[in-house]
């Protein structure tokens, strides 16, 4: 008996580490089928090096799975020999001057656009920016929210819809005014049996508009008390005329600050760059924005919305693609252009007098500080109410900025005597004075 258990244990024991040793011997499979999909193509390379160094030297003219202003990098290595890759990198036009032939086909090619020299790459510097330009594609993210309407499309959401909710409280209370009518009833029938009598309503009062027409002190109150209401909503609604605060139209192209201004971090006054030297801070032209958007065709996985996705970007990128003529298959222009109709959201009456170049350069102002938070718009709507008492308060709150300016430091010294303060205001400099804003 003690031999048969032993046998048994063993057997178990045996069997427990082929099952153990065929899991681990899975997982090694797994982890090296993994370690093989993450691996570089060209070994002893470091492809998270080269994508540092491929979006500060390469994006700007090339990307790895489409064609830019040069080839799509990716399959590079396959259809050149590393060696001759090194030289054209590192100075292409002294390989295409040699006579080499592939050199001097690739340059033909792509319409004799000389490709800059990177002399200072080391071989490594460029295994590294290959090994990365040759990693598999990787295929689009779903997003959370589009995981989230499936369920709710498929019924696995728990949601239920106002309309619902109010029909079933219609319904409730549908029911409880017909169980009243019903009870109401039934007590008039046990009275009428058992002899009880029910007392009826009295006879109605003076109506209340009578008794109110013949007490003149109410009248009068009333009348008062109306005429307060009508002034005080009607002098709201006329300061209001021509205040657009909020406002916030759809543009031909949608353009998001969020993305640029916010998670791009592109200063306003690259797009907007008369801001700094005209009255106007002006519409960018569409040259300004095909100065990224020649590379730039599609949007990442992570700048989409739940609102907005990444379809809808690339959607909109086409859009300036048509309005400039642009053709990325040919990475030319076509010359079919289209005008783009965009609304002006901020606009002051002809009246007002006000110049960007003077507060965005010399009184140094953030864009900010009259527009919002505009690195957090989506849709870009007016923040600010324009008007003239908030240009005031404004002017009288904001201290002069007098560093580099001789001749603000010369009225400086004499404002500053004058009003005993160490700073000026802009009122103090006369910024509330009519003229300087309506002349």
């Amino acid at each position: 008996m003690r031999k048969v258990t032993l046998n048994q244990g063993i057997l178990k024991y045996f069997l427990l580490s082929i099952l153990i040793f065929s899991l681990s011997s899975t997982y090694a499979q797994e982890d090296e089928a993994s370690a093989e999909s993450t691996e570089s193509a060209i070994p002893g390379a470091d492809p998270v090096a080269g994508k540092d160094l491929f979006n500060s030297l390469c994006a700007a003219c090339h990307k790895p799975y489409k064609d830019g202003v040069g080839p799509a990098l990716h399959g590079v290595t396959e259809r050149r020999d590393m060696e001759w890759l090194y030289k054209w990198i590192k100075n292409s036009q002294e390989l295409i001057a040699s006579g080499d032939s592939e050199a001097v086909a690739v340059y033909n090619e792509w319409n004799k656009v000389s490709m800059n020299a990177f002399p200072q790459l080391s071989n490594k510097d460029i295994d590294d920016i290959l090994a990365y330009v040759e990693q598999p594609k990787p295929e689009p993210k779903k997003k959370e929210a589009e995981a989230g309407a499936a369920v709710a499309d498929g019924g696995g959401g728990s949601g239920i819809s106002n309309e619902v909710i109010i029909g079933v409280l219609a319904f409730v209370l549908l029911m409880l005014a017909v169980i009243l009518y019903l009870v109401n009833k039934t007590l008039r029938k046990f009275a009428e049996v058992n002899g009880v009598e029910v007392e009826e309503k009295k006879e109605k009062g003076k109506p209340i508009w009578v008794a109110f027409a013949e007490n003149q002190f109410l009248i009068i109150l009333t009348v008062g008390v109306m005429l307060l209401v009508v002034t005080w909503f009607g002098y709201g609604a006329l300061m209001n005329v021509g205040v657009d605060q909020g406002y916030e139209p759809i543009q031909p192209i949608h353009y998001s600050h969020r993305i640029h201004a916010g998670d791009n971090q592109i200063e306003c006054k690259y797009c907007h760059s008369s801001a700094r030297k005209s009255k106007h801070s002006g519409i960018p032209s569409l040259n300004t924005c095909m100065n990224c958007h020649k590379q730039i065709a599609e949007v990442s996985d992570e700048t989409a919305t739940e609102e907005y996705s990444k379809e809808f970007y690339d959607g909109e990128i086409q859009k300036l693609y048509d309005a400039t003529g642009w053709d990325p298959s040919t990475q030319s222009y076509t010359g079919e252009t289209k005008p783009v109709k965009w609304v002006r959201i901020h606009n002051l009456p002809d009246f007002a007098y006000f110049n960007h170049s003077q507060h965005v350069s010399v009184g140094q102002i953030e864009c900010q500080t009259c527009h919002g938070p505009v690195e957090e718009m989506e849709i870009m709507y007016q923040d600010s109410p324009l008007t003239m008492g908030w240009c005031i308060n404004c002017h009288r709150e904001t201290n002069v900025k007098m560093e580099g300016n001789a001749y603000y430091e010369k009225i400086h010294e004499e404002l500053a005597k004058k009003y005993g303060v160490e700073k000026v205001t802009a009122a103090q400099m006369g910024g509330i004075e009519c003229g300087k804003c309506h002349y």
